[in-house]
């Protein structure tokens, strides 16, 4: 389809015809190229541009816009008594006009803007008159919208970009096609637009403003951009009404057209209704718990007719954002809430939708408030949690953190219905914590495992290498010093168990961190990714655990030590010319954004270096082969861990997960060691392996991972061991 398929008017008036719908939505979803003039700049006339332009976006197409800055007589006087300083002095006019998001859509449609403007989709001039040493403003508004086949609209007129121009002022735009006896207007157009953007247009220059772009991005990049706002903001969700033959807007969430459960999904949805719409979703990272969630949610809002308030909790900030774009895919418009909220009003959103909502204010009876687990435990969330008095559903994404006291001492009983998300729901060590869980969310409603997924393929198949190091003869004393000690603060309680003293914690965090940092990893790194030199989509992921002498019991990690990563960073980017970045929370939201996106293509970066991302729900499908040097005892960290390794993506046959095994001494020393000797290394031994094990068992390369691993349990005489377990501790 081209622009010539689209009936197109010669004239649109603003109180007569939905501009936005009638002429800009239908053209440019057809286009390639935007051409804009439109007057006066100020982010109401940004945010007002991106209303239609999501189809140009989505055909790879580019915007190019032409502004004047609006100056104050004070700023025209400036000029005339010091004609030097005029360029500061507009510069300084179009800063004054960016001005703070006047509602939600408007924050929504700056973001969509600062990012065409990171992704180099859009680019902004500013435009000013000059004849004689006196100023003016450039204030043509006129437009080319350009397909792929060569055809060209023009328009011009009073209309200006604005909300006020766009619904309040009778104004009019002018339309000429190329492909009719209009032709010459609309090269007429192209070439005055063309002088203007080139600054060869007479009396008309461009004002050199690179710090503009710079300036926008910062002030209104928030996150990913909603690419339904059009569709949203506008209402075309619609529904048939049986009893009318207007469409019917749809109040609450729907499922988005054309989108198809899986049968375990609907499964899950219809035994959590079963179980009074309480209960856990047990799924494995990378099978849809979120869209599951989300069509609970939606299940739920039909069945109470749209009167009900969701609050969704997420650990991180990242996951409320990656929650979001699919929060908005289900027709749901959400109050976002935490410290760096894009949604600045979020607070006053929240107690204005707990009002409606109680005074039933029609249309306004459902509502979705997502926050951080930080935000969620604030004392002015609860207390406007505390007024909800209707219909409300509970729902925790990575559910297992609500088992820690300062969260579960805040799972209200007030919410009638509840959902737990989680890939691994129990906690380690901490069998009350868990418990309170099950008590308060209810029954697992779907269990649907890893092994699962791989084998019907919502993730995918993978080789694991069990990569043996050994600690050096300085670690290997602080560990043993640190081992015997260890010792003497554990103690056996009547029933069996084994307690430790809160300064046994701090050793055996200590050791762990020992572990974690092992110098001989960084030389073992080194010969195994040799075949990878020129690969790409690889992730070596650190510990954040300093390279030093922990041999004092006083001694801490500081910023300042040489740590693991930076030890791989130099690695990987200088001895090996690799083209690497961190990826660490030193890195905002942004920043990760543009990591990914460049991670993702895989021409200019090749490895991502992390710590901690695979934990925190980051979601990078792209990964091909990871690098763990840094691992964890926690069975549900390092289940996560694999899981997010092996997320489906285009071309994406199989991962490869490299796993360094850490044992005390290299294994041709152990067969030497007397039996007292080798007790003092089990605990290591033993928590590597069980870890190993299961990574091994899901693989399909797990023959071959096996004769390494069982080359460890014949040094330790430990074949008779099973390792589907964890120690209590990591001791």
């Amino acid at each position: 389809m081209s622009l010539q398929d689209i009936s197109i008017k010669k004239e649109y008036r603003s109180l007569i015809d939905n501009v936005v719908k009638d002429f800009y939505i239908p053209l440019l979803n057809e286009a390639v190229e935007y051409k804009r003039a439109v007057g006066f700049f100020s982010s109401s006339v940004l945010a007002e541009i991106s209303r239609g332009i999501l189809g140009l976006v989505k055909n790879g197409g580019k915007i190019k816009i032409v502004a004047s800055p609006y100056l104050s007589e004070e700023d025209i006087q400036a000029i005339k008594t010091g004609y030097e300083m005029r360029d500061d002095i507009i510069k300084s006019a179009i800063r004054r006009e960016l001005h703070e998001a006047a509602d939600d859509f408007e924050a929504q449609r700056l973001n969509l803007l600062a990012n065409l403007i990171a992704q180099g989709v859009l680019d902004i001039k500013i435009a000013f008159t000059e004849n004689e040493n006196k100023m003016g403003m450039y204030h043509e508004k006129m437009g080319i919208i350009s397909d792929s086949e060569g055809n060209m609209v023009a328009f011009s007129g009073s209309m200006n970009e604005s909300a006020t121009a766009l619904t309040i002022n009778y104004e009019t735009i002018d339309v000429y096609c190329s492909w009719d006896n209009e032709r010459d207007r609309v090269i007429s157009k192209l070439n005055a637009f063309a002088s203007i953007w080139n600054d060869t247009e007479p009396n008309i220059h461009i004002i050199d403003f690179p710090e503009l772009d710079d300036e926008i991005i910062a002030k209104y990049k928030k996150t990913v951009p909603n690419y339904d706002i059009d569709e949203i903001e506008f209402g075309e969700k619609t529904k048939h009404n049986e009893n009318s033959s207007l469409p019917k807007t749809i109040v609450g969430p729907c499922v988005p057209e054309g989108f198809v459960f899986h049968d375990y999904q609907l499964e899950a949805i219809s035994n959590w209704a079963e179980r009074g719409y309480c209960g856990i979703f047990d799924m494995a990272t990378g099978t849809g718990k979120t869209y599951t969630g989300l069509g609970a949610i939606t299940k739920l809002s039909e069945v109470l007719d749209s009167k009900l308030a969701v609050v969704i909790v997420c650990p991180y900030q990242h996951l409320v954002e990656q929650w979001v774009e699919d929060i908005l895919k289900f027709n749901i418009n959400p109050i976002i809430g935490y410290s760096a909220s894009s949604q600045k009003d979020w607070k006053n959103r929240l107690e204005k939708a707990v009002r409606d909502q109680k005074l039933h204010v029609r249309g306004k009876e459902f509502f979705c408030f997502i926050c951080t687990n930080a935000t969620y435990s604030s004392s002015y969330v609860q207390s406007q949690l505390a007024k909800i008095k209707e219909n409300s559903l509970f729902v925790v994404d990575e559910a297992h953190n609500f088992g820690a006291k300062y969260l579960s001492d805040l799972l209200n009983e007030k919410f009638k219905y509840r959902l737990a998300l989680s890939a691994t729901l129990d906690r380690h060590n901490d069998p009350e914590g868990t418990e309170k869980l099950y008590g308060y969310f209810g029954e697992k409603c779907i269990e649907y495992s890893l092994e699962r997924a791989i084998r019907e393929g919502k993730l995918t198949r993978y080789k694991y290498y069990p990569t043996i190091v050994s600690l050096n003869s300085d670690e290997y004393d602080s560990y043993q010093k640190l081992s015997k000690e260890l010792q003497k603060c554990l103690s056996t309680q009547s029933d069996g168990s084994v307690t430790i003293s809160e300064r046994g914690k701090k050793l055996a965090l200590k050791r762990a961190r020992l572990v974690a940092a092992a110098e001989n990893k960084i030389f073992e790194l080194e010969k195994v990714i040799q075949p990878y030199i020129d690969s790409n989509h690889l992730l070596i992921y650190c510990g954040s655990a300093s390279i030093q002498d922990l041999s004092n019991d006083n001694s801490d990690v500081h910023d300042d030590d040489l740590r693991q990563i930076d030890a791989v960073t130099d690695l990987l980017g200088n001895t090996l010319g690799m083209t690497v970045s961190q990826f660490t929370s030193k890195e905002d939201i942004d920043e990760r954004e543009i990591l990914k996106r460049e991670f993702d293509k895989g021409d200019t970066l090749q490895a991502l270096i992390a710590i901690k991302c695979l934990d925190e729900g980051v979601n990078i499908p792209s990964i091909k082969t990871a690098f763990i040097l840094a691992s964890t005892t926690n069975p549900k960290e390092y289940i996560q861990r694999r899981g997010r390794v092996l997320r489906l993506y285009p071309g994406k046959e199989f991962a490869e997960i490299y796993d360094f095994i850490t044992l005390p001494r290299e294994i041709s020393n152990v067969y030497s060691m007397t039996d007292e000797s080798k007790s003092m290394e089990l605990s290591l031994v033993r928590n590597e392996l069980s870890r190993a094990f299961e990574f091994a068992r899901l693989a399909d390369n797990y023959i071959e991972a096996n004769i390494i691993l069982d080359s460890i349990r014949d040094a330790y005489n430990l074949h008779d061991e099973n390792y589907d377990f964890m120690e209590d501790y990591d001791i």
